[in-house]
């Protein structure tokens, strides 16, 4: 059964960093696309970050892009989120994603198949 466990959410001020983990397991991902998504309350939730199989490609909403930054670790079956200059806006359930299909950094949620429980960020003024 695969698992996606997300960690490293918290409370945050305006500016400050955080890095976001999601550890895989039931599963082999090095060759599969991973993502982070976001929802806030009231809202639907969208996309942040994706990366393809080898790290070759990344990809990233407008609105995060030049703060955040996705990474992977294939032999730890882990995908990372650093978060740099937040924002208010930015307050969400973060959650990671994978792919059972596409190798290559989708931005679609219909693209990504298991989903994490989601960790929390909130960023104060």
């Amino acid at each position: 059964q695969v698992q996606l466990v997300e960690s490293g959410g918290g409370l945050v001020q305006a500016g400050g960093s955080l890095r976001l983990s999601c550890a895989a397991s039931g599963g082999t991902f090095s060759s599969n696309a991973m993502a982070w998504f976001r929802q806030a309350p009231g809202k639907e939730r969208e996309f942040v970050g994706s990366i393809d199989w080898d790290s070759i490609r990344t990809r990233y909403a407008d609105s995060v892009k030049g703060r955040f930054t996705i990474s992977r670790d294939n032999a730890k079956n882990t995908v990372y989120l650093q978060m740099n200059t937040l924002k208010p806006e930015d307050t969400a359930r973060y959650y990671c994603a994978v792919s059972r299909l596409y190798a290559s950094a989708e931005t679609s949620l219909s693209a990504y198949d298991y989903w994490g429980q989601g960790t929390r960020v909130t960023v104060s003024l």
